[in-house]
């Protein structure tokens, strides 16, 4: 199968395949200013929808709702966006209604640090569309409920420097979404919610901590505050100890959770990965722990559709845009390198699609999307 290509009109900084069974062809992308749905066929990645939000875009997650053209006639678009200004944003389309946006989260009401990361509640039922929530440098998790009960008016709307009219919806259209926040100790750099589970959150830091929060459950009473809601606390050592001992050097951490087993936890955290299977605690200490590239490596994703499969990559360009695929089964075998393009270049975001066949991944570089098979046909 060819590898595919989708030229954006600005630098790519976010990028998200779609996980839902009816939508695994549809990939968001991240600009400088917008957002750009696209659809993946076996010979080119088809513009679908474009919003424009009017900031850099830091951070997307995909809606349940979520259902492809190649599905059926009725199909829907729904997924939500992060900012550079810390805005949130909702972004629909469907077959019979144009391009929407509806924003929330701003001002007072929501971040005050760089959204990193964003994910719909895990789970299949009804509430997987409803809750979405946000991790940030300011140390909060945020958990949105998107359709609320009660319409708390926003005194400080979500901020938008150019914004699309056209996109954007009448003032009170719609309630504004409510916030259940938790405060962590450090910066939060990932989040991620598993299909198994609708009340749980993976939740990293960049001290090499891990959380698996139970947002469902209400604080109780006293002073432990800041970890009333974590049920189970993991920690990369190396990175945990750097940071102690204050490290000039500060990774930024990527954790993923393995779609087919719930207890099983991925995670790369500078020259190191790690894995924990949390039905085997030791700790909180990682089950087995790998080296990964010497200038650090960025993101960690499982492959949803042979999930013995990992992949991390670099955003060093010391050896150009370069993604290690690993298999699990043999841990500590070398990885299969793919070199995407050739230095200076390097992958600013990437991720497994779910499509069925041979897996494939989409990594931005530069202005470019780039989709290829990390195996053949046999």
């Amino acid at each position: 199968m060819a590898d595919l290509s989708y030229d954006h009109p600005t630098a790519v900084y976010a990028l998200a395949p779609c996980r839902n069974a009816d939508a695994t062809d549809l990939i968001a992308v991240g600009g400088e200013h917008s957002v750009d749905v696209l659809q993946v066929t076996d010979a080119a990645c088809l513009p679908l929808a474009s919003f424009h939000v009017g900031s850099r875009i830091t951070a997307l997650a995909w809606s349940s709702r979520s259902v492809s053209p190649s599905a059926g006639d009725k199909w829907v678009i729904e997924l939500a966006c992060a900012g550079a200004d810390f805005g949130l944003h909702l972004l629909t389309k469907s077959s019979s209604a144009s391009e929407y946006i509806f924003s929330f989260g701003g001002g007072l009401s929501g971040h005050h640090g760089k959204v990193n990361d964003m994910v719909f509640c895990g789970g299949w039922d009804e509430d997987s569309a409803r809750y979405v929530a946000t991790v940030s440098n300011d140390k909060m998790l945020m958990v949105w409920d998107l359709y609320p009960s009660i319409d708390i008016p926003s005194t400080f709307p979500s901020p938008s420097p150019t914004p699309d009219y056209a996109m954007t919806p009448e003032e009170n259209a719609r309630p504004q979404p409510t916030a259940y926040v938790i405060p962590f100790p450090h910066p939060l750099t990932s989040i991620r919610a598993h299909p198994a589970t609708s009340k749980e959150f993976l939740v990293s830091d960049c001290h090499g901590s891990l959380f698996l929060t139970d947002w469902r459950t209400d604080p109780e009473d006293g002073d432990d505050a800041l970890r009333h809601s974590s049920v189970i606390e993991l920690v990369e050592p190396s990175a945990l100890a750097a940071a102690c001992m204050g490290s000039t050097k500060q990774w930024a951490a990527s954790v993923d959770w393995r779609v087919d087993a719930i207890d099983i936890i991925g995670g790369v955290y500078g020259a190191k990965f790690a894995l924990w299977d949390i039905s085997k605690l030791r700790g909180g200490t990682p089950t087995v722990t790998g080296n990964t590239f010497p200038e650090g490596g960025q993101i960690f994703r499982w492959c949803p559709t042979y999930p013995e499969h990992f992949a991390i990559s670099t955003q060093s360009p010391t050896k150009g845009a370069i993604i290690h695929v690993h298999n699990c089964n043999f841990v500590h075998a070398a990885p299969t390198p793919f070199v995407v393009r050739p230095r200076p270049h390097f992958i600013r975001a990437f991720d497994f699609l779910s499509m069925s066949g041979i897996p494939r991944i989409a990594a931005a570089i530069g202005r470019s999307v780039i989709v290829f098979s990390i195996g053949v046909d046999t």
